[in-house]
């Protein structure tokens, strides 16, 4: 039995679980479970900011999460009242932001039961901006939950996660993911169930590769570099075109959206798109704004080389299975041809070593490492054997 056909309402999109659901269930309906603060961890993808926001909406709702009401409704999509969210683009949350959480978490709620703060990189709090969010947690307001989002419980300050009521939401099987795309999203099933399976269950990654044939093309970009990286000068050509494939989509995705805050930025002050110069405040804007638009861009670029690597591993991964001869189903199955090259190439021991390559790569980049010389060493170390 899915989790979409046991947890209706405002759950219905929080797939495979069940465990996690009935435990905030349990605290929505029963006020003694409830606590001032919630820490949400699990893997990319697998929908901690959907169960928090759920959650959200749940405590709100009159009638527990129906998932009908304006209550629940707005809750999911952040525009309630008693609903702030912090999604940050920048590669930390500032202590300014907190500050304003933390005032915002002082008042009375508007018209609900609860005001609830959503933050959902709580992992990318700074040693600073934790002090300033940890006196809020430490003397809670009451009726005002706070609700924290981060990959693991070590991703997070351990004064933060020491004061909150822990989450801890699993990678959801790729059957619910391709059927959530299917109902929600109107996906072909046979798409939703090669997206599903290729995004390892992500299901944001699983709804873009589903919708969007240039991220499919780009993927396969990415698995087929495993076959051809014969030489240093294959490892060096495959570290440039993985960060272009980044960059590529950084642009895609990122320039026209730049253009048009700039625009409204002009408009809201407004100042003349055409002169040649701006007055000094609006300058400052400007370049406060461009600053903004740079360290998302960063970020951006960072996280789609993150998710390249990840498909990256996916290829030894299915080697290794190969190698194993055990029945479990391939995450590339459509490229098996090249799967099986791989596995052909290597051992299994150097098969750990290239997904040991990976993930070095993948840390050192995630350290503010420079990404290309991080790609390049490990596209080294990913030679085919001779």
């Amino acid at each position: 039995m899915t989790a979409t056909a046991t947890t209706p309402g405002i759950w219905r999109d929080v797939i495979g679980q069940p465990q996690t659901v009935a435990a905030l269930q349990r605290a929505v309906s029963e006020p003694a479970s409830m606590t001032h603060a919630w820490l949400f961890t699990g893997p990319p993808g697998s929908g901690r900011s959907v169960a928090a926001r759920a959650f959200a909406g749940a405590l709100l709702c009159p009638r527990g999460g129906c998932g009908q009401c304006r209550e629940c409704r707005t809750a999911l999509d952040g525009t309630h009242t008693d609903v702030d969210v912090l999604a940050t683009e920048a590669l930390s949350i500032g202590v300014a932001e907190t500050r304003a959480l933390v005032q915002l978490a002082g008042r009375a709620p508007s018209v609900g039961r609860y005001r609830v703060i959503l933050v959902e990189d709580a992992d990318r709090l700074t040693e600073q901006s934790g002090n300033a969010l940890l006196k809020a947690l430490e003397e809670p307001t009451p009726r005002t939950v706070w609700l924290l989002c981060a990959p693991s419980l070590e991703d997070v300050l351990i004064t933060v996660r020491s004061r909150s009521r822990h989450v801890r939401l699993r990678t959801p099987p790729v059957a619910e993911v391709a059927a959530l795309l299917q109902r929600r999203d109107g996906i072909d099933p046979g798409m939703a169930t090669y997206a599903a399976r290729a995004a390892q269950s992500h299901i944001g990654l699983a709804k873009r590769l589903a919708t969007d044939e240039g991220a499919r093309i780009r993927r396969r970009d990415t698995i087929t570099m495993a076959s051809r990286i014969r030489g240093v000068s294959d490892a060096v050509g495959a570290a440039a075109d993985l960060l272009q494939i980044a960059e590529q989509e950084r642009d895609r995705t990122l320039e026209s959206r730049a253009t048009k805050e700039k625009a409204r930025l002009l408009e809201t002050l407004g100042a003349d798109p055409s002169a040649r110069t701006q007055p000094p405040h609006i300058r400052a804007q400007i370049n406060s704004l461009e600053k903004e638009q740079k360290t998302r861009a960063t970020r951006f670029t960072r996280d789609m080389i993150d998710r390249a690597l990840v498909d990256l591993m996916s290829v030894y991964r299915d080697a290794l299975v190969l190698h194993a001869g055990t029945p479990v189903a391939l995450v590339n199955e459509d490229a098996r041809p090249i799967i099986e090259e791989v596995a052909r190439a290597f051992s299994a021991e150097g098969l750990l070593l290239a997904i040991e390559e990976i993930a070095t790569a993948r840390e050192r980049i995630g350290a503010n490492g420079a990404p290309l010389l991080a790609l390049e060493a490990m596209a080294v170390g990913l030679q085919l054997p001779r």
